[in-house]
């Protein structure tokens, strides 16, 4: 598949904070590619950067072939941009809120344009109320419906479930999908890690200013050993004990709330013996444990727990 966006050693500092420290990848054309990071971590700030909000200190990046520092006008007729929260007028009706964009963008006959995509985001019944009478999913579902006019062929969705209820998240995930299913090239950021394994084609995990992985799902997942042992106590002070028995293997994941732990194994029956018959011995039970295979979660956060380390 073709490269739509394309990102080389791309720098941002504010003031002494280096955000980005050189960045390199590239999107391919069509599908959703996810960039995952921490809070703070540079996402928002590489989409601005793309988006031609924002200028980088240093590095190339180029969408559609046009360069985002010098040809700033084509990049913006390539893309759409779709921020953490909904950028309506709420003063305005659903429908006025689409009129308004399309006679922006110079679209021809926005009207019919705008009763296209009211029928097409399932928002019919309220497309004559003022938007502020809308719920959080339906702002949403507006404020991505806004960005689908002059049909662009990149959009980016930062963070776009941000505030919604799990029945809403599963609706818009649905719309992501059927706009990647039209060719349209969805380059997305979230916090919600499984929205990734359910959409994601490809994936970028930034830290501290570097890319420090990048593949598909099933790629990041085989970066971790397949044998992953998550063990579950009765209380918080024996995960506490166990843990510093268990120095040597690498955690993958600890819930202080579960007082459960993940750690990365040989996969082997032996070890797992080994650790099991070692709690015992010290008068640490285990009150469950558990082979897992590894989750996206467990890859992200392993991986960014290594990076850590080796900073």
């Amino acid at each position: 598949m073709d490269t739509i966006i394309s990102v080389s050693n791309l720098k941002k500092s504010y003031k002494d904070n280096e955000v980005l420290k050189g960045i390199s990848f590239d999107v391919r054309q069509g599908g959703v590619f996810a960039l995952l990071g921490s809070n703070g971590a540079g996402k928002t700030t590489t989409i601005n950067i793309l988006a031609t909000l924002q200028k980088a200190d240093d590095g190339k990046a180029s969408i559609c072939g046009y360069d985002c520092f010098s040809q700033q006008r084509d990049v913006k007729k390539s893309i759409s941009l779709t921020g953490q929260y909904a950028t309506v007028d709420g003063s305005l009706t659903g429908r006025e809120n689409l009129k308004l964009i399309g006679r922006l963008k110079h679209i021809k006959n926005p009207q019919q344009k705008a009763q296209d995509l009211l029928e097409k985001f399932n928002l019919t019944d309220a497309a004559d109320k003022p938007a502020s009478t809308y719920s959080g999913g339906m702002r949403r579902r507006l404020d991505i419906a806004m960005s689908l006019i002059g049909e662009p062929k990149i959009i980016f969705l930062d963070e776009p479930t941000t505030g919604l209820d799990p029945q809403n998240r599963i609706a818009m995930w649905e719309l992501v999908k059927e706009m990647a299913n039209q060719g349209i090239t969805i380059f997305l950021t979230t916090q919600y890690l499984e929205e990734v394994e359910h959409l994601a084609d490809d994936v970028a995990i930034l830290d501290k200013g570097h890319i420090v992985a990048h593949g598909t799902v099933d790629e990041l997942k085989e970066m971790l050993p397949k044998g992953m042992l998550k063990l579950s106590f009765s209380s918080l002070e024996t995960l506490e004990r166990a843990e510093m028995e268990l120095d040597g293997h690498s955690v993958v994941n600890k819930n202080e709330e579960s007082c459960s732990i993940s750690i990365l194994t040989d996969g082997k029956v032996d070890e797992i013996t080994d650790i099991l018959i070692n709690f015992k011995g010290l008068g640490i039970e285990v009150k469950k444990f558990e082979q897992l295979q590894p989750t996206l979660e467990d890859a992200f956060l392993s991986i960014i727990g290594y990076n850590k380390e080796e900073k």
